[in-house]
Protein backbone atom coordinates (compact mmCIF):
# COMPACT_ATOMS: atom_id res chain seq x y z
CA UNK A 1 0.00 0.00 0.00
CA UNK A 2 1.04 3.28 -0.93
CA UNK A 3 1.44 6.00 1.93
CA UNK A 4 0.05 9.10 1.36
CA UNK A 5 0.51 12.67 2.71
CA UNK A 6 -1.17 15.77 1.76
CA UNK A 7 -0.03 19.46 1.96
CA UNK A 8 -0.50 22.80 0.34
CA UNK A 9 2.70 23.34 -0.76
CA UNK A 10 5.19 20.35 -1.41
CA UNK A 11 9.04 21.28 -0.74
CA UNK A 12 11.70 19.15 -2.39
CA UNK A 13 15.33 19.87 -0.04
CA UNK A 14 16.04 21.59 2.96
CA UNK A 15 18.43 23.65 2.07
CA UNK A 16 19.50 27.37 1.25
CA UNK A 17 16.20 27.68 -0.50
CA UNK A 18 13.86 25.11 1.09
CA UNK A 19 14.20 25.78 4.37
CA UNK A 20 13.64 29.62 3.28
CA UNK A 21 10.49 28.66 1.53
CA UNK A 22 9.50 26.58 4.44
CA UNK A 23 9.67 28.91 7.43
CA UNK A 24 8.07 32.01 4.95
CA UNK A 25 5.16 29.67 3.32
CA UNK A 26 4.58 28.54 7.01
CA UNK A 27 3.68 31.99 8.30
CA UNK A 28 0.29 31.64 6.73
CA UNK A 29 -1.73 29.85 9.27
CA UNK A 30 -4.39 28.35 6.71
CA UNK A 31 -1.65 26.33 4.53
CA UNK A 32 0.41 23.33 5.22
CA UNK A 33 3.97 22.69 3.51
CA UNK A 34 5.10 19.21 3.56
CA UNK A 35 9.22 19.65 3.20
CA UNK A 36 10.67 15.94 1.85
CA UNK A 37 14.26 16.02 2.47
CA UNK A 38 16.47 13.11 1.73
CA UNK A 39 19.54 13.73 4.28
CA UNK A 40 19.29 13.34 8.35
CA UNK A 41 19.80 15.42 10.82
CA UNK A 42 22.36 18.24 11.08
CA UNK A 43 23.11 18.29 14.66
CA UNK A 44 26.97 17.11 14.37
CA UNK A 45 29.23 19.23 16.25
CA UNK A 46 31.30 19.10 13.16
CA UNK A 47 28.00 20.96 10.85
CA UNK A 48 27.93 23.07 13.60
CA UNK A 49 31.38 24.20 14.87
CA UNK A 50 32.74 26.35 11.74
CA UNK A 51 36.37 25.52 12.22
CA UNK A 52 35.43 21.89 11.43
CA UNK A 53 33.93 22.55 8.10
CA UNK A 54 36.03 20.16 6.06
CA UNK A 55 34.84 17.10 8.26
CA UNK A 56 31.30 16.85 6.70
CA UNK A 57 32.22 17.62 3.30
CA UNK A 58 34.37 14.75 3.25
CA UNK A 59 31.64 12.60 5.24
CA UNK A 60 28.93 10.33 2.79
CA UNK A 61 26.35 10.59 5.55
CA UNK A 62 26.41 14.72 4.39
CA UNK A 63 27.66 14.49 0.75
CA UNK A 64 26.03 13.16 -2.50
CA UNK A 65 29.48 12.84 -3.22
CA UNK A 66 28.88 13.80 -7.04
CA UNK A 67 31.65 13.27 -9.67
CA UNK A 68 31.88 14.68 -12.89
CA UNK A 69 32.86 13.04 -16.39
CA UNK A 70 36.30 13.43 -17.51
CA UNK A 71 36.92 16.86 -18.03
CA UNK A 72 38.40 17.30 -21.61
CA UNK A 73 40.08 20.21 -21.26
CA UNK A 74 42.00 19.18 -17.80
CA UNK A 75 43.65 16.28 -18.61
CA UNK A 76 40.48 13.79 -18.69
CA UNK A 77 40.27 14.76 -14.72
CA UNK A 78 37.16 13.84 -12.95
CA UNK A 79 36.72 16.37 -10.22
CA UNK A 80 34.06 15.74 -7.12
CA UNK A 81 30.89 18.07 -7.09
CA UNK A 82 29.63 18.08 -3.55
CA UNK A 83 25.92 18.40 -2.88
CA UNK A 84 24.52 18.83 0.91
CA UNK A 85 22.79 15.42 2.03
CA UNK A 86 21.47 16.31 5.38
CA UNK A 87 18.63 18.95 7.27
CA UNK A 88 19.94 22.37 5.46
CA UNK A 89 21.30 20.59 2.44
CA UNK A 90 24.71 22.54 1.37
CA UNK A 91 24.28 25.49 3.90
CA UNK A 92 25.42 22.60 6.09
CA UNK A 93 28.73 21.63 4.92
CA UNK A 94 29.74 25.04 2.63
CA UNK A 95 32.33 26.98 3.28
CA UNK A 96 30.59 30.30 4.92
CA UNK A 97 31.61 32.54 2.94
CA UNK A 98 28.96 35.48 3.11
CA UNK A 99 29.37 37.12 -0.70
CA UNK A 100 26.13 38.30 -2.58
CA UNK A 101 27.55 39.14 -5.81
CA UNK A 102 28.14 42.43 -7.58
CA UNK A 103 25.33 44.30 -8.38
CA UNK A 104 26.29 44.41 -12.18
CA UNK A 105 25.51 40.85 -11.79
CA UNK A 106 21.44 41.42 -11.06
CA UNK A 107 22.06 44.20 -13.49
CA UNK A 108 23.07 41.25 -16.63
CA UNK A 109 20.05 38.71 -15.31
CA UNK A 110 17.51 41.62 -16.38
CA UNK A 111 18.98 43.12 -19.47
CA UNK A 112 20.45 40.37 -21.12
CA UNK A 113 19.40 37.22 -19.79
CA UNK A 114 15.59 38.16 -19.69
CA UNK A 115 14.85 38.40 -16.15
CA UNK A 116 12.72 41.15 -16.03
CA UNK A 117 12.69 41.88 -12.09
CA UNK A 118 15.16 40.57 -10.86
CA UNK A 119 17.91 43.79 -10.83
CA UNK A 120 20.11 44.77 -8.27
CA UNK A 121 17.51 47.36 -7.47
CA UNK A 122 14.76 44.19 -7.04
CA UNK A 123 17.35 42.29 -4.99
CA UNK A 124 19.10 44.32 -3.08
CA UNK A 125 15.38 44.64 -0.73
CA UNK A 126 15.67 40.83 -0.24
CA UNK A 127 19.31 40.73 0.53
CA UNK A 128 18.67 43.06 3.54
CA UNK A 129 15.51 41.11 4.56
CA UNK A 130 16.91 37.62 5.01
CA UNK A 131 19.86 39.23 7.46
CA UNK A 132 21.38 40.31 10.64
CA UNK A 133 24.58 41.46 9.83
CA UNK A 134 27.06 42.19 12.97
CA UNK A 135 27.83 45.47 11.63
CA UNK A 136 24.38 46.63 12.08
CA UNK A 137 22.05 47.78 9.13
CA UNK A 138 22.27 50.55 6.60
CA UNK A 139 20.73 50.63 2.80
CA UNK A 140 22.96 48.17 2.17
CA UNK A 141 22.75 45.26 5.27
CA UNK A 142 20.17 43.80 7.39
CA UNK A 143 19.88 44.01 10.81
CA UNK A 144 16.64 41.88 11.54
CA UNK A 145 16.43 38.49 8.96
CA UNK A 146 17.14 35.48 10.14
CA UNK A 147 20.40 35.00 8.75
CA UNK A 148 23.33 35.94 11.27
CA UNK A 149 26.00 37.32 9.32
CA UNK A 150 29.48 38.33 11.05
CA UNK A 151 33.32 39.44 10.20
CA UNK A 152 35.84 37.50 11.37
CA UNK A 153 38.40 38.94 14.21
CA UNK A 154 41.67 39.31 11.47
CA UNK A 155 43.59 38.28 14.76
CA UNK A 156 46.02 36.30 13.05
CA UNK A 157 48.63 39.35 11.53
CA UNK A 158 48.41 37.61 8.05
CA UNK A 159 45.15 38.57 7.35
CA UNK A 160 46.17 42.28 7.79
CA UNK A 161 49.32 41.86 5.73
CA UNK A 162 47.30 40.34 2.98
CA UNK A 163 45.13 43.31 2.64
CA UNK A 164 47.85 45.83 3.27
CA UNK A 165 49.85 44.27 0.66
CA UNK A 166 47.04 44.46 -1.83
CA UNK A 167 46.54 48.17 -1.05
CA UNK A 168 50.54 48.69 -1.96
CA UNK A 169 50.30 46.38 -4.82
CA UNK A 170 47.74 49.73 -5.64
CA UNK A 171 44.21 48.10 -5.48
CA UNK A 172 41.40 49.82 -3.22
CA UNK A 173 40.06 48.78 0.21
CA UNK A 174 36.65 47.90 0.60
CA UNK A 175 35.47 48.38 4.41
CA UNK A 176 32.00 46.19 3.04
CA UNK A 177 32.01 44.40 -0.60
CA UNK A 178 28.28 43.42 0.28
CA UNK A 179 27.48 46.90 0.28
CA UNK A 180 28.54 50.00 -2.18
CA UNK A 181 31.69 48.98 -3.24
CA UNK A 182 32.67 45.07 -3.72
CA UNK A 183 36.03 45.93 -5.70
CA UNK A 184 38.52 46.03 -3.38
CA UNK A 185 40.09 44.12 -0.34
CA UNK A 186 39.10 44.25 2.95
CA UNK A 187 37.11 42.14 6.00
CA UNK A 188 35.24 39.04 4.75
CA UNK A 189 31.87 37.78 5.83
CA UNK A 190 30.46 34.27 6.53
CA UNK A 191 27.40 33.25 7.85
CA UNK A 192 28.67 32.64 11.27
CA UNK A 193 26.52 33.87 14.52
CA UNK A 194 27.24 33.65 18.25
CA UNK A 195 30.54 31.11 17.18
CA UNK A 196 28.06 28.72 15.67
CA UNK A 197 27.35 28.18 11.62
CA UNK A 198 24.34 30.22 10.50
CA UNK A 199 22.60 27.58 7.69
CA UNK A 200 19.60 27.83 6.23
CA UNK A 201 18.39 25.26 8.43
CA UNK A 202 19.33 27.06 11.50
CA UNK A 203 17.84 30.40 10.68
CA UNK A 204 15.02 29.47 8.70
CA UNK A 205 13.91 25.65 9.42
CA UNK A 206 14.32 24.87 12.64
CA UNK A 207 13.35 27.82 14.81
CA UNK A 208 10.07 26.88 12.99
CA UNK A 209 9.10 23.48 13.08
CA UNK A 210 7.14 23.91 16.15
CA UNK A 211 4.30 24.99 13.76
CA UNK A 212 1.99 22.58 13.47
CA UNK A 213 1.08 23.40 9.63
CA UNK A 214 4.54 22.42 8.65
CA UNK A 215 6.17 18.89 8.61
CA UNK A 216 9.32 17.47 7.77
CA UNK A 217 10.45 14.13 6.42
CA UNK A 218 14.10 13.07 6.45
CA UNK A 219 15.04 9.74 4.51
CA UNK A 220 12.75 10.63 1.57
CA UNK A 221 14.32 10.34 -1.76
CA UNK A 222 12.10 11.86 -4.45
CA UNK A 223 11.79 9.43 -7.10
CA UNK A 224 9.43 11.06 -9.51
CA UNK A 225 7.12 14.06 -10.18
CA UNK A 226 3.41 13.00 -10.31
CA UNK A 227 1.47 14.57 -12.97
CA UNK A 228 -2.27 14.80 -13.70
CA UNK A 229 -1.82 15.94 -17.71
CA UNK A 230 0.46 18.79 -17.79
CA UNK A 231 -0.16 19.86 -13.83
CA UNK A 232 1.94 18.34 -11.01
CA UNK A 233 0.03 16.64 -8.11
CA UNK A 234 2.88 15.47 -6.18
CA UNK A 235 5.98 13.81 -5.49
CA UNK A 236 6.53 10.05 -5.45
CA UNK A 237 9.07 9.26 -3.15
CA UNK A 238 11.16 5.78 -1.05
CA UNK A 239 11.00 6.27 2.68
CA UNK A 240 11.97 3.54 4.78
CA UNK A 241 11.83 0.81 1.86
CA UNK A 242 8.27 2.01 1.30
CA UNK A 243 6.54 3.74 -1.90
CA UNK A 244 5.24 6.55 -0.31
CA UNK A 245 3.32 10.18 -2.10
CA UNK A 246 2.97 13.75 -0.91
CA UNK A 247 0.36 15.24 -2.46
CA UNK A 248 -0.05 18.67 -3.23
CA UNK A 249 -3.21 20.55 -3.38
CA UNK A 250 -1.38 23.91 -4.63
CA UNK A 251 2.37 23.56 -5.78
CA UNK A 252 4.83 21.06 -5.82
CA UNK A 253 8.34 23.21 -5.65
CA UNK A 254 11.84 21.45 -6.39
CA UNK A 255 14.77 22.73 -3.95
CA UNK A 256 16.83 19.66 -4.74
CA UNK A 257 20.01 21.45 -6.32
CA UNK A 258 21.65 22.22 -9.74
CA UNK A 259 22.53 18.64 -9.85
CA UNK A 260 19.47 17.10 -8.46
CA UNK A 261 16.75 19.23 -9.88
CA UNK A 262 17.31 18.16 -13.64
CA UNK A 263 17.95 14.82 -12.52
CA UNK A 264 14.45 14.44 -11.41
CA UNK A 265 12.50 16.64 -14.08
CA UNK A 266 14.14 14.37 -16.92
CA UNK A 267 13.26 11.00 -14.84
CA UNK A 268 9.61 12.75 -15.09
CA UNK A 269 9.61 13.01 -18.29
CA UNK A 270 10.06 16.76 -18.51
CA UNK A 271 13.58 17.64 -20.55
CA UNK A 272 14.98 17.31 -24.33
CA UNK A 273 13.00 14.52 -25.55
CA UNK A 274 16.00 12.73 -27.70
CA UNK A 275 17.76 12.83 -24.41
CA UNK A 276 15.03 11.28 -22.66
CA UNK A 277 14.10 8.48 -25.14
CA UNK A 278 17.96 7.56 -25.45
CA UNK A 279 17.68 7.37 -21.78
CA UNK A 280 14.58 4.97 -22.07
CA UNK A 281 11.97 7.67 -20.55
CA UNK A 282 8.79 8.49 -21.61
CA UNK A 283 8.55 12.58 -23.10
CA UNK A 284 5.78 13.89 -21.24
CA UNK A 285 6.71 17.74 -21.46
CA UNK A 286 9.89 18.71 -24.07
CA UNK A 287 11.92 21.27 -22.31
CA UNK A 288 15.41 21.36 -23.85
CA UNK A 289 17.04 23.96 -21.58
CA UNK A 290 16.63 21.42 -18.51
CA UNK A 291 20.34 20.07 -17.31
CA UNK A 292 21.74 22.54 -19.55
CA UNK A 293 23.33 25.92 -18.83
CA UNK A 294 25.77 24.39 -16.10
CA UNK A 295 28.18 26.75 -14.41
CA UNK A 296 30.84 26.92 -11.75
CA UNK A 297 33.98 28.75 -10.33
CA UNK A 298 36.83 27.32 -10.43
CA UNK A 299 39.97 28.52 -8.38
CA UNK A 300 43.69 27.44 -7.96
CA UNK A 301 46.13 27.73 -4.77
CA UNK A 302 48.96 30.20 -4.75
CA UNK A 303 50.80 28.93 -1.64
CA UNK A 304 53.69 30.73 0.53
CA UNK A 305 55.86 29.45 3.00
CA UNK A 306 55.78 31.35 6.63
CA UNK A 307 58.99 32.13 8.02
CA UNK A 308 57.00 32.79 11.17
CA UNK A 309 55.41 29.93 13.03
CA UNK A 310 52.05 31.76 13.35
CA UNK A 311 49.87 29.90 10.86
CA UNK A 312 47.46 27.73 11.48
CA UNK A 313 49.93 24.37 9.94
CA UNK A 314 51.17 24.32 13.95
CA UNK A 315 47.52 23.82 15.15
CA UNK A 316 46.94 20.40 13.03
CA UNK A 317 47.98 18.00 15.80
CA UNK A 318 45.44 15.98 17.82
CA UNK A 319 46.15 17.68 21.07
CA UNK A 320 45.86 21.26 19.12
CA UNK A 321 41.98 19.80 17.50
CA UNK A 322 40.80 19.09 21.14
CA UNK A 323 41.88 22.13 22.89
CA UNK A 324 40.24 24.03 20.21
CA UNK A 325 37.07 21.92 19.80
CA UNK A 326 37.26 22.14 23.79
CA UNK A 327 37.44 25.56 24.13
CA UNK A 328 34.43 25.54 21.61
CA UNK A 329 31.80 23.62 23.50
CA UNK A 330 32.24 25.65 26.48
CA UNK A 331 32.63 29.12 25.03
CA UNK A 332 31.61 29.08 20.89
CA UNK A 333 34.58 31.15 20.77
CA UNK A 334 38.47 30.59 19.56
CA UNK A 335 39.37 29.36 16.53
CA UNK A 336 36.75 27.04 16.22
CA UNK A 337 34.35 30.05 16.12
CA UNK A 338 35.97 30.84 12.46
CA UNK A 339 36.24 29.71 9.72
CA UNK A 340 39.63 30.62 8.67
CA UNK A 341 38.39 32.77 5.47
CA UNK A 342 38.59 36.35 7.30
CA UNK A 343 40.51 38.38 4.38
CA UNK A 344 39.32 38.65 0.78
CA UNK A 345 39.22 40.52 -2.49
CA UNK A 346 38.03 41.38 -5.20
CA UNK A 347 39.70 42.66 -8.53
CA UNK A 348 39.09 42.78 -12.47
CA UNK A 349 42.01 40.58 -13.78
CA UNK A 350 42.55 43.07 -16.94
CA UNK A 351 41.61 46.42 -18.52
CA UNK A 352 38.65 46.64 -19.84
CA UNK A 353 36.51 44.11 -17.72
CA UNK A 354 33.53 46.85 -16.02
CA UNK A 355 33.36 45.03 -12.71
CA UNK A 356 35.09 42.36 -10.45
CA UNK A 357 35.56 39.17 -12.44
CA UNK A 358 38.07 37.09 -9.45
CA UNK A 359 37.73 36.62 -6.04
CA UNK A 360 40.69 35.98 -3.54
CA UNK A 361 39.78 33.90 -0.13
CA UNK A 362 43.03 34.29 2.12
CA UNK A 363 43.58 31.96 4.31
CA UNK A 364 46.70 31.99 7.28
CA UNK A 365 47.43 28.06 6.70
CA UNK A 366 48.69 26.05 3.54
CA UNK A 367 46.42 23.31 2.72
CA UNK A 368 44.57 21.17 0.27
CA UNK A 369 41.16 22.32 -1.25
CA UNK A 370 39.42 19.28 0.52
CA UNK A 371 41.92 19.54 3.64
CA UNK A 372 42.71 16.57 3.22
CA UNK A 373 46.74 17.49 2.75
CA UNK A 374 48.24 19.78 4.89
CA UNK A 375 51.96 20.94 4.71
CA UNK A 376 54.32 19.67 7.54
CA UNK A 377 55.98 23.54 7.31
CA UNK A 378 54.21 27.32 7.93
CA UNK A 379 52.31 28.40 4.91
CA UNK A 380 49.51 30.89 4.06
CA UNK A 381 47.69 31.00 0.62
CA UNK A 382 44.74 32.23 -1.60
CA UNK A 383 42.10 30.34 -3.35
CA UNK A 384 41.75 32.84 -7.03
CA UNK A 385 40.26 32.14 -9.72
CA UNK A 386 38.05 33.71 -12.41
CA UNK A 387 34.61 34.02 -11.11
CA UNK A 388 32.38 34.55 -14.18
CA UNK A 389 33.60 31.83 -16.64
CA UNK A 390 31.55 31.16 -20.18
CA UNK A 391 32.46 27.44 -20.45
CA UNK A 392 29.17 26.05 -20.23
CA UNK A 393 28.20 22.28 -19.46
CA UNK A 394 25.10 19.80 -18.42
CA UNK A 395 23.81 17.58 -16.32
CA UNK A 396 21.87 14.35 -17.52
CA UNK A 397 19.88 11.29 -15.99
CA UNK A 398 21.99 8.06 -17.52
CA UNK A 399 18.51 6.33 -16.76
CA UNK A 400 15.06 7.01 -15.28
CA UNK A 401 16.55 4.99 -12.33
CA UNK A 402 16.38 7.76 -9.33
CA UNK A 403 19.42 6.26 -7.49
CA UNK A 404 21.79 6.05 -10.18
CA UNK A 405 24.13 9.27 -10.07
CA UNK A 406 23.94 11.39 -13.08
CA UNK A 407 25.91 12.55 -15.70
CA UNK A 408 27.71 15.55 -14.71
CA UNK A 409 30.10 17.72 -17.51
CA UNK A 410 30.76 21.25 -16.60
CA UNK A 411 33.52 21.46 -19.53
CA UNK A 412 35.72 23.52 -17.51
CA UNK A 413 38.52 25.90 -18.80
CA UNK A 414 36.69 25.00 -22.36
CA UNK A 415 36.31 28.86 -23.07
CA UNK A 416 40.04 30.71 -23.89
CA UNK A 417 39.39 33.73 -22.05
CA UNK A 418 39.32 31.46 -18.89
CA UNK A 419 42.58 30.67 -19.24
CA UNK A 420 43.96 34.09 -20.06
CA UNK A 421 42.04 35.11 -16.63
CA UNK A 422 43.06 32.20 -14.96
CA UNK A 423 46.80 33.07 -15.56
CA UNK A 424 46.60 36.54 -14.83
CA UNK A 425 45.10 35.39 -11.38
CA UNK A 426 48.25 34.04 -10.75
CA UNK A 427 50.79 36.34 -11.53
CA UNK A 428 48.88 39.13 -9.86
CA UNK A 429 48.39 37.16 -6.69
CA UNK A 430 52.39 36.68 -6.34
CA UNK A 431 52.67 40.41 -7.39
CA UNK A 432 50.56 41.10 -3.95
CA UNK A 433 52.30 38.59 -2.39
CA UNK A 434 55.82 40.35 -3.13
CA UNK A 435 54.85 43.25 -1.52
CA UNK A 436 56.44 45.19 1.40
CA UNK A 437 53.37 43.95 4.05
CA UNK A 438 54.62 39.89 3.49
CA UNK A 439 58.09 41.11 4.13
CA UNK A 440 58.33 39.85 8.11
CA UNK A 441 56.78 36.56 6.94
CA UNK A 442 58.06 35.86 3.13
CA UNK A 443 59.44 32.27 2.65
CA UNK A 444 59.57 30.21 -0.54
CA UNK A 445 56.49 29.99 -3.15
CA UNK A 446 55.29 26.39 -2.31
CA UNK A 447 52.79 26.45 -5.19
CA UNK A 448 53.02 27.20 -8.50
CA UNK A 449 57.26 27.23 -7.33
CA UNK A 450 58.99 29.90 -8.71
CA UNK A 451 60.28 27.58 -11.96
CA UNK A 452 56.35 27.69 -12.87
CA UNK A 453 56.57 31.58 -14.95
CA UNK A 454 56.02 30.93 -18.66
CA UNK A 455 52.47 30.98 -20.34
CA UNK A 456 52.86 27.11 -20.83
CA UNK A 457 53.87 26.10 -17.46
CA UNK A 458 51.18 28.21 -15.94
CA UNK A 459 48.92 26.10 -18.17
CA UNK A 460 50.25 22.88 -16.84
CA UNK A 461 50.10 23.48 -13.53
CA UNK A 462 46.40 25.04 -13.87
CA UNK A 463 45.37 21.69 -15.49
CA UNK A 464 46.69 19.43 -12.65
CA UNK A 465 45.41 21.31 -10.09
CA UNK A 466 42.58 23.83 -10.52
CA UNK A 467 39.43 22.74 -8.11
CA UNK A 468 35.77 23.78 -8.62
CA UNK A 469 34.73 26.46 -5.65
CA UNK A 470 31.36 23.67 -5.38
CA UNK A 471 29.08 26.48 -6.78
CA UNK A 472 27.16 24.77 -9.05
CA UNK A 473 24.50 26.99 -10.58
CA UNK A 474 21.91 27.22 -14.13
CA UNK A 475 20.83 23.96 -14.86
CA UNK A 476 17.35 25.47 -14.81
CA UNK A 477 17.73 28.86 -15.68
CA UNK A 478 14.98 31.43 -15.65
CA UNK A 479 13.82 33.66 -18.74
CA UNK A 480 11.45 34.38 -20.82
CA UNK A 481 8.89 31.91 -22.95
CA UNK A 482 10.26 32.83 -25.64
CA UNK A 483 14.35 31.68 -25.03
CA UNK A 484 14.80 28.42 -26.09
CA UNK A 485 16.86 27.35 -23.28
CA UNK A 486 14.67 29.17 -20.48
CA UNK A 487 13.24 26.10 -18.11
CA UNK A 488 11.08 28.87 -15.49
CA UNK A 489 9.51 32.54 -16.11
CA UNK A 490 10.86 35.21 -13.59
CA UNK A 491 8.31 33.39 -10.92
CA UNK A 492 10.18 30.10 -11.16
CA UNK A 493 7.15 28.46 -12.63
CA UNK A 494 8.08 25.68 -14.99
CA UNK A 495 7.47 26.74 -18.63
CA UNK A 496 4.60 24.76 -20.37
CA UNK A 497 3.73 23.11 -16.98
CA UNK A 498 1.41 23.87 -13.91
CA UNK A 499 1.50 23.80 -10.17
CA UNK A 500 5.35 23.29 -10.58
CA UNK A 501 8.18 25.54 -9.94
CA UNK A 502 12.02 25.26 -9.35
CA UNK A 503 13.72 27.85 -6.55
CA UNK A 504 17.27 27.39 -6.17
CA UNK A 505 20.58 28.40 -7.50
CA UNK A 506 19.38 26.53 -10.36
CA UNK A 507 17.38 29.13 -11.81
CA UNK A 508 20.35 31.60 -12.15
CA UNK A 509 21.00 32.24 -15.99
CA UNK A 510 24.38 33.87 -15.11
CA UNK A 511 26.64 32.58 -12.42
CA UNK A 512 26.92 35.36 -10.19
CA UNK A 513 30.70 36.99 -8.60
CA UNK A 514 30.73 35.54 -5.86
CA UNK A 515 29.50 32.68 -3.44
CA UNK A 516 26.12 31.33 -4.04
CA UNK A 517 24.70 30.90 -0.55
CA UNK A 518 23.94 34.11 -0.42
CA UNK A 519 22.38 34.67 -3.54
CA UNK A 520 20.62 31.56 -3.22
CA UNK A 521 18.78 32.77 -0.10
CA UNK A 522 17.88 35.96 -1.51
CA UNK A 523 16.17 34.22 -4.65
CA UNK A 524 13.95 32.03 -2.04
CA UNK A 525 12.89 35.02 -0.18
CA UNK A 526 11.96 36.73 -3.11
CA UNK A 527 10.25 34.24 -4.74
CA UNK A 528 8.39 33.57 -1.27
CA UNK A 529 6.91 36.34 -1.91
CA UNK A 530 5.65 35.52 -5.40
CA UNK A 531 4.09 32.12 -4.27
CA UNK A 532 2.61 34.00 -1.75
CA UNK A 533 0.70 36.15 -3.36
CA UNK A 534 2.26 38.60 -2.26
CA UNK A 535 3.85 42.68 -3.32
CA UNK A 536 7.73 42.61 -3.81
CA UNK A 537 9.49 44.90 -1.51
CA UNK A 538 9.92 47.98 -3.00
CA UNK A 539 13.15 48.55 -5.19
CA UNK A 540 16.13 50.07 -3.26
CA UNK A 541 17.54 52.98 -5.06
CA UNK A 542 21.06 52.69 -3.76
CA UNK A 543 23.81 53.43 -5.50
CA UNK A 544 26.73 50.73 -5.98
CA UNK A 545 30.52 51.14 -7.31
CA UNK A 546 31.76 50.83 -10.86
CA UNK A 547 35.66 51.81 -11.40
CA UNK A 548 35.29 55.45 -13.35
CA UNK A 549 38.62 54.33 -15.53
CA UNK A 550 38.05 50.63 -15.70
CA UNK A 551 38.07 50.39 -19.92
CA UNK A 552 41.80 51.72 -19.06
CA UNK A 553 43.14 50.21 -16.35
CA UNK A 554 43.19 46.79 -14.33
CA UNK A 555 43.18 48.52 -10.65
Amino acid sequence: MTTERVADYVILGSGSAGSVLAARLSEDEDVTVLVLEYGGSDRSIFIQMPSALAIPMNKARYNWFYETEPEPYLDGRRLICPRGKVVGGSSSINGMVYVRGNPLDYEHWEQEGGATGWGYRHCLPYFRKAESFSGGGDAYRGDSGPLQTTNGPCDNPLYGAFIEAAVQAGYARTDDYNGYRQEGFGPMDRTVGKGRRSSASNAYLKPVLRRSNLTLVTGALATRIVFDGLRATGLEYSHRGKTCRALAKREVILCGGPINNPQLLQISGIGEPALLRQRGIEVRHALPGVGENLQDHLEVRVQQASTQPITLNGHVGPLSQFLIGLRWLLFKDGLGASNHFEACGFIRTHAGVKYANAEYHFIPCAISYDAQRIEKRHGYQVYIGPFRSKSRGWVRARSKDPTEKPEIQFNYMSHPDDWKEMRACIRLTREIFAQKAFDPYRGEEIAPGPDVQSDEQLDAFIRETVQPAYHASGTCRMGPADEPMAVVDMAGKVHGLQGLRVIDSSIMPFIVTGNLNACTIMLAEKLADAVRGREALAPSNADYFVHPDWQSRQR
